[in-house]
């Protein structure tokens, strides 16, 4: 009941969106739209980046405990996002089929040279992958305050146009009513930018660190091999 009559009696973008026209119930969902998006990326981002970084710590945990052979590890299969496992897959991969191109247990420096390319590039699409979708982030900060503005000048347009034909008591109706749309949309264009603005700063911060544990990780497994396997110059 409280809310039935939040919504009906109390809420003043709710009687803004009615008392808007065409145009202005237009830029109303809009903006609605806008902000689900950005939660909803935002959530969803949150939830891979944790679930990356958990997967990638029993990676490393795993990894470091059997390192003595670092190209028989049978890692266990864990679901979803797992950039450290890819990793160490895409070094696992690399490094068999050139010992068994060499039909030996030695990698010169070329071959732990072209590993590393590999892993270079398997660390830029992981962060490509993290990154996926974060533009629209970035362009809901930019719209929403501009979507807010265009309501805004909307609802003092409208106001002075209806100004011009109303009279007597219309007058007042006519001027709140055209205020409120105004005032509204300026409100929500700010409430859908604020959150996109500070959610985009956060992924980027977390996705920015996790790529240089990637790059650690990626060093760290490397140099494992070259230890175990590279061609001793004498």
């Amino acid at each position: 009941m409280f809310v039935n009559n939040f919504l009906m009696n109390g809420n003043p973008f709710f009687d803004a969106y009615l008392e808007s026209d065409a145009l202005g119930k237009l830029i109303f969902i809009g903006l609605i739209l806008l902000s689900v998006i950005s939660w909803v990326i935002i959530l969803y981002k949150w939830w891979i980046t944790r679930q990356a970084r958990s997967n990638s710590q029993e990676i490393v945990d795993t990894f470091r405990a059997q390192k003595r052979d670092p190209l028989n590890l049978e890692l266990s299969e864990a679901q979803g996002v797992n950039p450290f496992g890819t990793l160490y897959s895409v070094l696992k991969k690399q490094s068999l089929d050139i010992l068994q191109k060499n039909q030996s247990n030695i990698l010169s420096t070329t071959d732990i040279d072209f590993v590393e390319a590999h892993l270079s590039s398997a660390v830029a699409n992981q962060t490509k992958n993290l990154e996926k979708n974060l533009f629209i982030l970035s362009t809901v900060v930019s719209l929403g305050p501009f979507l807010g503005l265009l309501g805004t000048v909307w609802g003092i347009l409208t106001t002075f146009s209806e100004l011009q034909m109303a009279s007597g008591g219309a007058t007042n109706q006519t001027v709140l009513s055209g205020l409120s749309l105004a005032l509204a949309t300026t409100v929500l264009g700010l409430l859908c930018a604020i959150p996109a603005l500070i959610g985009y700063n956060y992924l980027k911060n977390v996705v920015r660190d996790f790529e240089v544990d990637m790059e650690s990780f990626s060093t760290e497994i490397l140099a494992t091999v070259e230890l175990q396997y590279r061609k001793v110059e004498g």
